[in-house]
């Protein structure tokens, strides 16, 4: 029987997602669909997870899977979830309070490619990001186009909707410093001083960082190019802007 597509669920899709999303446990799970014949030791912890977490697993034929996947990369895993839920700044702020080393923070802007925020997500997760403040239109992605490139950073970062400067605002009188990454900035990246709290403001390829944030930005960085008319995508730069944040954080 073909399971029925219900308002509101998700289906994450593959090994690694489905594994990212138990383990992160910040969103329900209706059931895990697995594919008749899949190697059962290639599943292991995707299976004792459902079995501690009282997930319902089935196995079904590989036309059920392929008829609601997004595409062919499933490997015979995929989960209906519930979205997962947007984290508060209430939530953040609880967070921070929680954290033994200053806070990294990633705030985007202007994102026009949900795989582009997928691999920023990675990114972010890899290099120790602890939240991502992103803006309201960014959660009109589909979130299996998103989820697929972050290789699980989706499911295990913080993400927090922001409306406004509010909550920058907030950060600030936390002892939080805002670093907007803009083209031209005097300031390469690799002269600023990265390892106390921070917040790394990046704006998307056509309209990069917003006037409003660009106004409460308690500094500019940019990433030293070579003078020629291409530029870096967003998710090069925030590789770029990242990695260096942490080679700092490594030898503080």
């Amino acid at each position: 029987m073909m399971l029925q597509s219900r308002s509101g669920m998700e289906y994450l899709e593959g090994r690694q997602s489905v594994l990212a999303a138990l383990r992160a446990r910040q969103r329900k799970i209706d059931v895990i669909l697995l594919r008749h014949g899949i190697h059962e030791q290639s599943i292991r912890e995707i299976l004792d997870l459902a079995r501690e977490m009282n997930v319902p697993v089935r196995f079904v034929d590989p036309g059920e899977l392929d008829a609601i996947a997004h595409g062919a990369s499933h490997g015979g895993v995929i989960a209906v979830a519930w979205p997962k839920p947007r984290a508060t700044i209430d939530q953040l702020m609880h967070l921070l309070d929680t954290l033994d080393e200053p806070a990294l923070l990633l705030l985007l802007e202007g994102i026009d490619d949900a795989r582009n925020l997928g691999f920023v997500l990675r990114t972010a997760d890899a290099m120790g990001v602890h939240a991502v403040l992103i803006k309201k239109h960014l959660w009109d992605f589909d979130p299996v186009e998103v989820a697929r490139p972050s290789s699980g950073a989706y499911e295990r970062l913080p993400l927090v909707q922001i409306d406004d400067v509010g909550p920058l605002r907030q950060l600030q009188r936390r002892g939080l410093r805002i670093v907007g990454c803009i083209p031209g900035a005097r300031r390469s990246i690799y002269d600023a001083d990265l390892r106390g709290p921070t917040v790394l403001a990046l704006g998307g390829e056509k309209r990069g960082l917003s006037g409003a944030v660009r106004q409460i930005c308690d500094l500019f960085v940019s990433i030293p190019c070579k003078p020629q008319p291409s530029s870096l995508s967003l998710s090069h730069a925030a590789a770029i802007v990242l990695a260096e944040a942490a080679r700092q954080r490594s030898r503080r």
